[in-house]
């Protein structure tokens, strides 16, 4: 049998399935981009985790899970204690652990529309007493009513629609009860071969529909529209997005075990990521807001 080229030596069965989302989204291409990227991506900012961090240094390897762990805290330190909390689009489940000493919830339930993630992260789950569920962001499979807080991190761009999402908080949200998210906002359209190439990039390779692309004021917007009070949002690129990339840029620098191929297309997704934020087309942000 001939060997496989460089390119595309360390390819599996799941990586071809997200290649072909950037043909053909599908009805689910969340699941078939994590799926592709599996328990143990390489450019993971540390491992088990799948957030940017944020970060109080530069981007030094020292502090990388600090930086992941961080963003969790900050974003679920704004829910309510000892409530019942949902985690929407939970990662690998490392960070409910997190969530749960956070806040000591009653209740804590997963929800994830990729059930790979799920199983993948039983133990984490197990760990933090907390309820999987399969479930779509922008139809959650909770009662009206029945929530104290719901916590999305680093997944709403993800989601069908933010405001479908907005709407689902405001109707299983208790009056009182809090959402607190990361998100990544689109502060404006790309403009020129190089901006739209790489914003064009960047929503296939991770599955995105052009309606992610949202202002910050327009996702602050749509909270107040789905009947949310308070919105607060604090855009927070330069700790999150600067330093995550100039961590991964060092990490490529040196050798990896990684496929050559793998390496090669990090190297070209990370320029974009860069240029992206340079020229003030993206942005990080946290937002917070309350059901009156």
């Amino acid at each position: 049998m001939a060997a496989k080229p460089a390119w595309i030596t360390g390819w599996t069965g799941q990586h071809v399935r997200h290649a072909a989302t950037m043909i053909r989204l599908g009805g689910n291409p969340a699941a078939r981009v994590y799926e592709s990227i599996g328990a143990d991506f390489f450019l993971a900012v540390a491992p088990g985790w799948l957030n940017l961090g944020l970060w109080e240094g530069p981007g030094s390897e020292d502090e990388a899970e600090d930086a992941c762990r961080r963003l969790v805290r900050t974003v679920a330190s704004e829910l309510p204690a000892s409530g019942v909390v949902v985690d929407v689009g939970n990662g690998l489940g490392t960070q409910d652990p997190l969530i749960a000493e956070t806040v000591g919830p009653r209740r804590l339930v997963a929800v994830n529309i990729t059930e790979w993630q799920l199983a993948a992260g039983r133990d984490r789950l197990r760990e933090a007493a907390a309820a999987p569920v399969v479930g779509d962001a922008a139809r959650l499979p909770i009662a009206d009513g029945t929530v104290d807080g719901v916590i999305s991190v680093e997944a709403a761009f993800h989601f069908r629609s933010r405001r479908a999402f907005f709407d689902e908080c405001y109707r299983v949200l208790r009056p009182g009860g809090v959402l607190s998210t990361s998100d990544i906002s689109v502060q404006r359209w790309p403009i020129g071969p190089a901006e739209l190439l790489a914003g064009l990039t960047q929503l296939r390779v991770f599955g995105l529909r052009p309606s992610m692309a949202m202002t910050a004021a327009q996702i602050a917007a749509a909270a107040r529209a789905a009947g949310l009070a308070e919105v607060t949002v604090t855009a927070c690129g330069d700790r999150v997005i600067v330093p995550s990339v100039r961590l991964t840029a060092a990490r490529l620098a040196r050798p990896m075990a990684a496929p050559a191929g793998q390496q090669a297309a990090a190297r070209l997704l990370l320029w974009q990521v860069d240029l992206l934020w340079r020229r003030r087309i993206i942005d990080y942000l946290l937002l917070r807001a309350v059901r009156p």
